[in-house]
């Protein structure tokens, strides 16, 4: 089967469908290239998605990536980034293996085609070449042919009258013999031409063009045969990275699979433990049983000092926990005397009773006290109102619940470390480099590094001391001080009381208490352990709250109760809280001055221009 024998008339046909062949070819490349455009495209995004979520460095991201989910998350950003890298090896592949070779085989491919069918169109043109000499000697034999019969029939006409000279006759004898010899040779030129032309013929169609067209037909199988193993290398060079996405999978199921509740869970207790324990049940104040107590019972430091009234708030909680109140309730829990107000005098002089009938007072202390005690008793409890409003951290951390603080300190001595050790190796290659200009001077002046290995070693000293420091705080934390008392061993998640400067910050910040207190009783150190964050939301409003208006007292008041404040009767006051329905009003002489009196005993003024303006006596 050949296309020489088979296809010997079909010059044009064939030349088409090589052509035709040909776009094939182009067209596959075409379809490769935007293939690996795709792959490109593909990989780009991928390793665009995979960027977009990596944690960003030196941020809370970091931190968030220590639990075995977020690993398992950022393994399998990781392996699809790596399966990108794969896409981008098939399209590399492609486009070196196929595209590229393919578009130098069609060049090729196009060059040798437009040679044979060079030759075809030779081959043809000969053959009609000798095709028109035969077809020109036929007609010149024709013709010479015809011109000897009628100089045949002249000459015979001349012959056969008599009226014609000899030398006529004779003339047109000659002119027929020469018109016959012509014919002759024409006739052998013929006969010779068209032997030429059927031996041209014969091999035209049957050696030129079974060879040009055999040619031509192996070339064609040529261009089938390097399609069949460009589409085989297009399959094998995917199946090539086949088993590097398949680990990469597998890395990302084996990322899923190293996913540990457990250790999470414990990772969050760590990130997050406070190192306090939770408040104890409230105990019930009744009010209903009266209970006589003199006014010494009263004071604040002997409510301190009674240690079966105390409110403990380190045992196990039952019941909902004081910290987590709402602000309003939690609030006037805190600051209004716990007690009915007395009634107004009856006589138009009150001062012959001084306070009025006053009501029992309660058997437990109020919750206010409690408070207040812990508030000035906890020095690692900084002023909330600075740490809401974006103060200062304090350097020791000490605004942090013990756990954190803990771990904290521990993560600036880390740093601290590191910085030092990397001062110290600077100061030995300055060092290093001095022995050498020593030894060699050309090299360089060994005096001008001095300055330098100066300044290294004040930066050493300084990290050192600075390291140090932070240490110490380590080390109270961690209960490994000497100094710490038994007391506060036996109490593990307390913080060490034995920090004035903590204590002093603190109650420069701290706004008065309703009995205007800040005695500092460390030996009656109350033991509620709140996380200092629970406090932020809920006490805000420390700043002297802005008067609302005034008020006139219209009886003497002697406030001996937590909270309280005397009055004279006829004194003007400003007004700083409304009563909210238990019978007293917040009322304020002067900045460091302000307490509770009875609603009954003033007469309030309220002022809503003064509402906003700050006013002090």
């Amino acid at each position: 089967m050949s296309w020489g024998t088979e296809l010997w008339d079909q010059f044009d046909n064939l030349e088409k469908h090589t052509q035709w062949g040909i776009d094939i070819l182009e067209k596959y490349i075409k379809f490769v290239k935007e293939r690996t455009e795709i792959e490109l495209s593909y990989a780009k995004q991928l390793r665009n998605l995979s960027k977009k979520y990596q944690p960003k460095k030196n941020s809370k991201e970091e931190e968030e990536y220590r639990y075995t989910a977020c690993k398992a998350f950022l393994s399998t950003l990781n392996e699809t980034n790596d399966y990108a890298g794969q896409h981008e090896v098939i399209s590399e592949n492609m486009t070196s293996q196929i595209t590229v070779e393919l578009a130098r085989y069609v060049q090729e491919l196009k060059q040798e085609r437009k040679s044979h069918f060079h030759d075809g169109r030779k081959a043809q043109q000969h053959i009609e070449t000798c095709w028109k000499q035969l077809e020109s000697s036929k007609r010149r034999f024709e013709r010479d042919c015809k011109e000897a019969d009628r100089a045949q029939q002249y000459f015979e006409k001349m012959d056969a009258d008599i009226n014609v000279t000899k030398a006529d006759v004779e003339k047109a004898r000659q002119q027929a013999q020469m018109r016959h010899q012509m014919a002759e040779d024409s006739k052998a030129d013929y006969s010779s031409i068209l032997q030429k032309f059927n031996h041209e013929q014969h091999e035209y169609y049957h050696t030129h063009i079974p060879n040009i067209f055999q040619k031509i037909q192996e070339m064609e199988e040529r261009r089938i045969v390097r399609i069949g193993e460009s589409v085989k290398t297009y399959a094998e060079l995917d199946r090539q990275v086949i088993p590097i996405i398949g680990k990469c999978l597998d890395g990302i199921v084996k990322a899923a699979e190293s996913i540990d509740p457990k250790n999470d869970s414990q990772l969050a207790i760590e990130a997050y433990k406070s190192g306090f324990e939770p408040p104890g049940d409230i105990e019930f104040e009744d009010y209903t049983q009266p209970m006589k107590r003199t006014v010494s019972d009263n004071s604040l430091s002997n409510s301190r000092g009674e240690g079966k009234s105390e409110l403990k708030f380190g045992g196990k909680s039952k019941g909902k926990l004081w910290p987590f109140i709402k602000k309003n309730k939690l609030m006037s829990l805190l600051t209004s005397p716990h007690q009915p107000p007395p009634p107004p005098p009856a006589s138009a002089s009150p001062s012959a009773v001084p306070n009025g009938p006053q009501s029992p007072k309660q058997q437990k202390e109020p919750l206010s006290h409690r408070f207040n005690e812990f508030m000035t008793s906890k020095p690692k409890i900084h002023c909330f109102r600075s740490l809401k409003r974006g103060g200062a951290t304090p350097e020791d951390f000490s605004n942090l619940p013990p756990e954190q603080r803990r771990k904290k300190l521990q993560q600036k001595v880390d740093e601290l470390n590191k910085e030092i050790q990397k001062e110290m190796d600077q100061r030995d290659a300055i060092t290093k480099m001095k022995d050498v200009y020593l030894k060699n001077p050309q090299m360089g002046d060994p005096a001008s590094l001095d300055h330098k290995l100066a300044e290294v070693s004040q930066n050493i000293e300084k990290l050192r001391l600075e390291a140090q420091k932070f240490e110490a705080w380590l080390a109270e934390v961690e209960g490994r001080l000497p100094a710490r008392s038994e007391q506060a061993r036996r109490h593990s998640g307390m913080y060490d009381v034995q920090n004035p400067p903590a204590v002093n910050n603190c109650a420069q910040d701290r706004e008065s208490s309703p009995d205007g207190s800040y005695t500092e009783d460390q030996s009656q150190e109350s033991e509620v352990k709140v996380l200092a964050t629970d406090f932020d939301d809920e006490f805000d409003d420390e700043e002297s709250l802005p008067a609302i208006g005034t008020c006139k007292a219209l009886y003497t008041f002697e406030g001996q109760n937590e909270g309280t404040i005397s009055v004279a009767e006829g004194e003007t006051l400003y007004v700083i809280e409304e009563d909210k329905g238990d019978g007293w009003t917040r009322i304020r002489r002067s900045e460091d001055e302000e307490g509770y009196v009875p609603t009954s005993y003033v007469e309030v003024y309220l002022d809503k221009n003064a509402k906003g303006a700050k006013t002090y006596i």
